[in-house]
């Protein structure tokens, strides 16, 4: 991660827990772990291809208490989910989050972790802008885990 782009402050233990009760999911341990380290940061290795695409990461989204006291507010995850909010869900009564994301992609789309399947253990997509609609979000499963995903991202 380039050091200079880290987002502070970095979220604590307490913010976490504050926004999964929020989002009413569990964050997966290896996401947490990351983004108390790198919170909104710019990757050095931040392409991956899936599916015969090529995507490339613009930043990693970060948890500020506050976003609006922050000049890198733009990029926290609750500021970007209310702009893409009923995009982001197939039911209109779900309470929280099925889609979060985590990184904004070059493209426009957005990495996020997926809690459709398990409010505990979501899979890595990529979300499509173009093709996403109200409560219809288009999405393309990209890796098991947020761990898995790391390990695809190259130069």
């Amino acid at each position: 991660m380039r050091a200079e782009s880290i987002i502070y402050p970095l979220p604590t233990d307490q913010l976490l827990s504050k926004e999964e009760g929020f989002w009413r999911v569990e964050l997966p341990s290896d996401y947490k772990e990351f983004i108390k380290i790198n919170n909104g940061g710019i990757p050095g290795r931040r392409s991956f291809s899936f599916n015969g695409h090529n995507y490339a990461i613009t930043r990693f989204l970060c948890i500020l208490e506050d976003p609006t006291k922050n000049e890198f507010g733009i990029f926290d995850i609750d500021a970007t989910k209310s702009q893409l909010d009923e995009r982001l869900i197939d039911d209109e009564d779900l309470i929280g989050v099925a889609l979060l994301p985590v990184a904004v992609l070059f493209s426009g789309d957005f990495l996020c972790l997926d809690f459709r399947e398990s409010r505990d253990n979501p899979d890595v997509c990529v979300w499509d802008h173009a093709n996403s609609g109200e409560f219809d979000p288009v999405s393309y499963p990209v890796a098991d885990s947020f761990k898995d995903f790391l390990a695809m991202l190259t130069e």
